[in-house]
């Protein structure tokens, strides 16, 4: 050292603190990079992504030479430092823990700190470049990282911690993947976010959540006389229908309209006819994720399906255009008495709804927020919250919205006023 002047003592300073400023930023970026970004430039053809992936999948040798060279150079500052100041300024006591304190302050600013937040601001920047340098330096130094993973795997394993290397092996969930599409809203439109969350929360939605009730399908009964069944088909608003005999539980068949389109003009409807036409109906378990039942649509080429229950008593109806709704959107025609003019806010901020309304749909267009964990009908939600049938007219609040009883018909709730707080 003696033989070096002070321009070339200072230059050999500054170059070690260059070198551990890189093995500082690129362990940064190499660790910030995020691993969904990294396959994107794989597939791109990114030069370097490819030699990156590779050194993330064995992280634990990227971080072992990292750290290496860290060490090894934060260790040659710190003794060039001394050895400067011994010859220097001498060796006494305050003069060293001076130097102690500069030797401090050199790495933390120019070798840590700084670097480590250009590479967590800029990992895509630094980690592509760096691993150019860093692939054959972990080749260089196999044997000793070899040597030192020995006790490194040892104390591991005296500790009980088996490590993973293999980063890969790591998976989103779910949630994750959710607060993923969240924060990028400034690069998704909104419609296609909403898309995206949506088909999150069909895990969670079961044919139950989305269905029509029993008591608001729309079916023939063909125990009827002819006369009151020509008028129920002339008056109906879908282009199928449940059929069945007697109680709606007795269902014997599922009836495309256009089918009867010839009986029609030859004048010749009656229930034989009708029975004729029918196709088998497709039943659907109660509690069947709103997912599974879209493929199982697919697969089995149906548009509509009766939900049932353990006792095989129909519990609703759910179609393919329910499911697709609920990632979509509403975008079908509506039944009139559902339709947008029967859930919307008048000037006084009240809207008169049916009992057998579904929280979901009420939550939706109303912007409501109502508990969707446990019944799945306004009705539902009355009966639980009070523990009863209520014998009268009565009032209860939900958060920021009153909910008043109107009309109690046959052991349930018919007619109820929602009023919003301003």
């Amino acid at each position: 050292m003696d033989s070096l002047s002070g321009p070339a003592q200072l230059a050999v300073l500054v170059l070690l603190l260059l070198l551990a400023a890189f093995f500082s930023v690129a362990e940064t970026a190499m660790m910030a990079l995020s691993r969904l970004r990294l396959r994107h430039l794989v597939r791109q053809g990114r030069h370097g992504a490819r030699r990156t992936q590779v050194l993330l999948e064995r992280a634990d040798r990227l971080l072992s030479v990292v750290l290496l060279g860290n060490s090894l150079l934060n260790t040659a500052i710190t003794a060039l430092v001394t050895a400067l100041t011994i010859v220097h300024f001498g060796s006494s006591q305050w003069t060293l823990a001076l130097a102690t304190i500069a030797v401090a302050f050199l790495i933390l600013v120019f070798s840590e700190i700084t670097p480590k937040i250009i590479g967590a601001t800029y990992p895509e920047r630094i980690a592509l470049p760096a691993s150019f340098v860093l692939q054959p330096l972990i080749r260089l130094a196999t044997p000793v990282l070899w040597f030192v993973n020995l006790f490194v795997q040892a104390l591991l394993k005296l500790l009980g911690i088996r490590a993973r290397a293999n980063f890969e092996a790591q998976r989103l969930t779910p949630d994750e993947l959710r607060t993923i599409v969240l924060e990028g809203s400034s690069f998704i439109p909104s419609k296609h976010r909403s898309m995206l969350l949506n088909l999150f929360d069909l895990e969670r939605l079961t044919v139950d959540d989305v269905m029509a009730p029993r008591s608001r399908i729309e079916a023939l009964d063909l125990s009827q006389p002819p006369a009151a069944i020509a008028e129920a088909l002339t008056t109906c608003y879908h282009n199928k229908l449940p059929v069945h005999e007697g109680d709606i539980t007795r269902v014997v068949g599922i009836l495309h309209l256009r089918k009867l389109m010839p009986l029609f003009a030859a004048g010749g409807l009656d229930p034989a006819a009708i029975r004729a036409a029918l196709v088998a109906p497709y039943f659907i378990p109660t509690g069947t994720a709103l997912i599974q039942q879209l493929q199982m649509f697919q697969d089995n080429r149906q548009r509509l399906g009766l939900v049932v229950d353990e006792y095989g008593e129909v519990l609703g109806l759910v179609t393919v255009e329910d499911i697709v709704e609920e990632i979509i959107g509403e975008f079908t025609t509506q039944a009139p008495a559902l339709g947008d003019g029967a859930l919307r806010w008048n000037a006084d901020g009240q809207v008169v709804v049916d009992g057998s309304v579904a929280l979901r749909m009420l939550n939706r267009r109303l912007g409501l927020s109502f508990p969707l964990e446990g019944p799945k009908t306004l009705n539902g939600l009355l009966l639980e919250t009070l523990e009863q049938i209520p014998d009268g007219p009565c009032s209860l609040r939900f958060g920021r919205c009153v909910v008043e009883v109107i009309q109690i018909q046959d052991q349930a709730v018919r007619s109820v006023r929602l009023t919003r707080e301003a």
